[in-house]
């Protein structure tokens, strides 16, 4: 067997591997995450959460996909273990960048949710607070009062 097509083997393997087991592990600690974004809405953090996995796993799964392809033939064992390194090193680090991505993202919906909890006020109001004379502290001046009374006279 060649030893290119063994690369695609073991690159293919452990890239799948490693995507599942992220996926995996952001799901189950995402639903957390999501329950208390969303207000305890169970059913909404699990739509969300699973939407997350597929997208997740559709560009993920598409980027091993389409780095696959070897521009020169594996000769030895050494170069085999070089080409590994660099394709899975390339394919951890996208799939840091995903996690970091989704963790942002997460963040900025939760940070939104906090200063909308933040914004209502602790007690409705209960009504309007009488005010004296012709409209209290903010009624409009008085006709004939102001600054340019008696300025002329």
């Amino acid at each position: 067997m060649d030893l290119t097509v063994v690369a695609y083997i073991v690159y293919l393997l452990i890239s799948v591997a490693l995507t599942v087991w992220v996926a995996r592990t952001l799901s189950r600690n995402g639903r957390i995450f999501l329950a208390d974004v969303l207000h305890g809405n169970e059913k909404l953090a699990e739509a969300v959460n699973h939407l997350l996995v597929v997208g997740f796993y559709l560009v993920n799964f598409g980027f091993v996909a389409l780095y696959l392809s070897q521009d020169e033939a594996v000769a030895d064992a050494r170069s085999l273990f070089e080409a590994l390194s660099v394709k899975l090193g390339v394919v951890l680090l996208v799939l840091g960048v995903m996690h970091l991505g989704n963790v942002y993202v997460l963040n900025r919906i939760r940070r939104r949710g906090v200063m909308e909890r933040e914004q209502v006020p602790p007690v409705p109001p209960q009504g309007w607070t009488p005010q004296a004379g012709r409209g209290g502290p903010w009624a409009p001046p008085a006709p004939g009062a102001g600054a340019g009374a008696g300025a002329g006279a």
